[in-house]
């Protein structure tokens, strides 16, 4: 299943812009995300995908960039 357009759908509603971030580009480093905008982030991963993320993953390096969110979302999924 290719989880890169829900992924982007919750990020652009997060950042409240239009973006396209590379697939290992760090979210956080390039301010796209941090520390207040992550819970939203991870809120928008459970409504897009229907999946329950719990609080001991609420990580920034377990969602730093678009490949790790893909294959956090490739375990928790299947």
């Amino acid at each position: 299943m290719d989880y890169r357009p829900g992924i982007l759908k919750v990020l652009h509603a997060v950042a409240g812009e239009e973006i396209n971030p590379e697939p290992d580009e760090s979210l956080f480093s390039s301010g796209l995300l941090d520390s207040f905008t992550l819970p939203d982030f991870v809120s928008g991963l459970e409504q897009e995908f229907s999946i329950t993320v719990p609080d001991s993953d609420l990580s920034a390096r377990k969602f730093d960039t678009v490949e790790k969110v893909e294959t956090y979302l490739e375990d928790k999924v299947s």
